[in-house]
């Protein structure tokens, strides 16, 4: 782009005239003006020198200030009238390039003239190089916030997106597609993904994902199998010798026209190729839809070298935020199977509660999505969980009843108030009684033929038929009340004198030494009255909490669930102090432990899959849970959203024949 002069309007200046004439009338154009020029009405791009004089200077209102802002821009010479030595006093020197007067031909004027075409070439060059800058800070900053915002990304399908949309942003294009490398294994080769596609121009395309060869037939292909880009000014004009082919279906099938390419391969520090990122249809205006194949040939232009480095930086953070995703999936998978074998070994421990950490699992999350769409307002009007705090939440509901690893297996899968050989001694005494009963009749029958004969024998028989079918009935009276008392109750209910008048009653064993028939310690078993276990039994059970806490807490929880232990260590805690095993009240339990709280009383209630448990309604156990938040012991707030949202439906219930229930 020739120089540009501009000149007062009706000045006549020699030594213009002379340099022209010396520089063969074509190095630079002259433009007379009859009002200084604004910056903003030059190019910036274009080398500019300003020839001014005072009537110049005056349509500027005689504004030195004017002159120079205008001075940034362009080469300013003052020229002075006829005669003069100096420029005029009202000019700002420090804005001027150079001085000649109007009627001055002479080699100093031409030198003037030249240096000040010099002066405007380094003022262009100067605006460049700081428009490069500039340019260059801002990519810089751009791509450090990329690098940011593709760092905290954990979602592998969100995170393409995102490197898809910036990728396309920096370089103005239309459309684009990734790709990702998947490695087979057992000597298959490697395939390439198609795992996204965007197109600003026709956003609403179905998309599929498919596989393609990873070799130098496709251009995707090409770039991962050679580990460099491909910059494509028009993929229909593909050389004859290259081994890659353009897929013109594509655009046949939905009126599209792709012209421009760059093909990115996508590295890790490795220098490992995990990925392709493929542009299509550099715009002018990033803005515009190529709707017609006019507007193609208007607006799309090929990828600059700009465009190749932003997207190949943006491609690198991309590989390591990929491999950064997939490590971080690996890592999520590796403590999914740590906490489901965990699980197993819970259960395999005590069958009976099989499915309960799940049930509890999804009771719990279900509450917590329930709150974080609005919940019933209350006290946690505003709450949100993030994917972590979600995870975090999950986890520890899988894993709250993990301790139980500690318990006495015999405790732990207790049924009844007595341990099964505890009841087998009861019967078999019972047995003997009744044995003993039939034995007396015959001794007794028989001292009496022996003594009088048939005399009177048929009266003697019935008197003695009666008394051992008395004896029999009360036998069999007692042992059925110490079947029914055996089974444990979910509230403290009836009385126990029936036990203790057993308890009072004597027999001899075999040994002739008498006995209680009912012992002392039986009896104690039997008069629990709530449950199915005694104080001692039941701190064995509830030490279970301390040993789930003292378990998660060795565990190195990555610092997104490192709340687990504690969340998971006050399940059984009570709002009101009264619950285990610290009985610590509300403010020390998180409202994500309230949440597994209801949850788990809400599963022991209604759980159907156990012989000794009699489960109730889920009518009857949300009055439970109703009873317990109305005397302080759980969230009301929650158990109100728990009941809204019907959480509890989140889990199918199938009918079981009905029995006992122990809570633990």
């Amino acid at each position: 782009m020739k120089p540009l002069v501009i000149v007062p309007m009706g000045r006549a200046l020699p030594a213009l005239d002379a340099l022209a004439t010396a520089r063969a009338g074509d190095r630079f154009e002259v433009r007379r003006e009859p009002l200084l020029p604004t910056p903003a009405a030059l190019d910036a791009e274009r080398p500019t020198v300003v020839l001014l004089d005072r009537t110049l200077f005056q349509s500027a209102g005689e504004d030195a200030a004017a002159v120079s802002r205008l001075a940034e821009q362009a080469a300013v010479v003052a020229v002075g009238e006829p005669g003069a030595t100096e420029p005029d006093e009202a000019l700002p020197a420090e804005a001027l390039s150079g001085f000649f007067a109007a009627d001055r031909a002479d080699a100093p004027a031409r030198v003037t003239l030249q240096g000040a075409l010099r002066h405007a070439a380094a003022l262009v060059a100067a605006h460049r190089a700081s428009r490069l800058e500039e340019r260059s800070t801002a990519d810089l900053q751009e791509m450090t916030r990329i690098g940011v915002a593709l760092s905290t990304e954990r979602d592998l399908m969100t995170l393409l997106d995102t490197i898809l949309v910036q990728a396309r942003r920096l370089s103005s294009a239309d459309a684009g597609s990734l790709y990702l490398v998947r490695h087979q294994g057992g000597g298959a080769p490697d395939v390439l993904q198609f795992k996204l596609a965007q197109n600003f121009t026709l956003p609403n395309l179905p998309f599929r994902e498919t596989e393609m060869a990873l070799d130098h037939t496709s251009l995707a292909g090409y770039a991962a199998a050679t580990n460099e880009p491909l910059v494509i000014p028009d993929v229909y004009l593909l050389p004859e010798d290259v081994s890659y082919k353009q897929n013109r279906s594509f655009d046949e099938s939905v009126g599209y026209r792709t012209k421009s390419m760059l093909v990115i391969p996508m590295r890790t520090h490795r220098d490992e190729v995990i990925g392709v990122l493929q542009l299509i249809n550099r715009k002018r205006d990033p803005a515009a839809r190529l709707t017609s194949p006019a507007v193609v040939d208007a607006e799309v232009l090929p990828f600059d070298q700009r465009a190749v480095d932003l997207v190949n930086a943006l491609a690198s953070q991309a590989a390591v935020a990929i491999e950064n995703s997939r490590l971080y999936e690996d890592i999520e998978r590796l403590f999914e199977g740590f906490v489901m074998a965990s699980v197993t070994a819970i259960e395999s421990r005590d069958p009976t509660t099989s499915g309960h950490s799940a049930r509890v699992a999804t009771f719990t999350c279900g509450l917590a999505e329930a709150i974080d769409r609005g919940g019933s307002g209350g006290a946690y009007r505003g709450l949100r969980f993030s994917r972590e705090q979600m995870r975090e939440i999950r986890y520890a509901s899988l894993l709250h009843d993990f301790g139980k690893v500690g318990v006495r297996e015999q405790v732990l899968v207790k049924q009844k108030k007595l341990y099964p050989s505890d009841l087998a001694i009861i019967k078999h005494r019972f047995q003997f009684l009744l044995q003993r009963a039939d034995l007396q009749y015959e001794r007794e029958r028989a001292e009496f033929l022996y003594a009088h004969g048939t005399d009177r024998y048929t009266e003697a028989l019935g008197q003695l038929d009666q008394a051992r079918r008395g004896e029999r009935e009360q036998l069999q009276r007692f042992l059925d009340s110490i079947v029914r008392a055996n089974e444990p109750t979910i509230l403290p209910e009836g009385t126990f004198e029936e036990l203790e008048e057993i308890n009072a009653r004597t027999f001899v064993d075999f040994d002739g030494v008498e006995k209680p028939l009912l012992s002392d310690e039986e009896l104690r078993y039997l008069m629990i009255n709530k449950g199915n276990l005694d104080s001692r039994e039941r701190r064995e059970i509830e030490s279970h909490v301390t040993h789930t806490f003292r378990f998660l807490e060795h565990i190195p929880w990555t610092s997104e669930l490192r709340g687990i232990p504690t969340i998971a260590y006050g399940h059984h805690e009570k709002l009101n102090g009264q619950g285990y095993p610290r009985q610590v009240t509300a403010d020390a339990i998180p409202v994500q432990t309230r949440m597994m709280t209801i949850s788990d009383i809400y599963d022991a209630l209604t759980a159907t899959d156990r012989p000794y448990k009699r489960a109730v309604p889920a009518e009857r156990a949300i009055e439970i849970l109703e009873d317990e938040a109305a005397h302080g012991a759980i969230d009301k707030s929650l158990l109100a959203t728990f009941v809204e949202a019907r959480v509890f439906e989140l889990v199918k219930r199938q009918p079981t024949p009905t029995a006992g229930l122990r809570l633990s």
